[in-house]
């Protein structure tokens, strides 16, 4: 699946996935390919993501939202710090 991640200044990842835990505000949740459609909040927390070839990618976020539709993945995030 693809995946994008935006911060208002900045385009912080874009490229093919597997898979992607996201901090909900209600908890964790993770998003693989195939998922339904889904738009949720997210809470500070950190973000983990696998490549296509299993490399682990991991950063932290300060809010933001995912959007899930058709095995396109866009988390809009007011910021990221450095990995986690």
């Amino acid at each position: 699946m693809n995946l994008t991640v935006l911060t208002p200044d900045e385009e912080i990842f874009k490229g093919e996935v597997t898979s992607v835990k996201v901090p909900g505000s209600d908890g964790q949740f993770e998003v693989l390919t195939g998922h339904a459609p889904i738009v949720a909040a997210l809470g500070q927390g950190t973000v983990r993501l696998i490549k296509n070839k299993g490399e682990k990618v991991t950063f932290n976020i300060n809010k933001g939202f995912i959007e899930v539709l058709k095995n396109e993945v866009a988390l809009l995030v007011q910021g990221v710090s450095d990995a986690a």
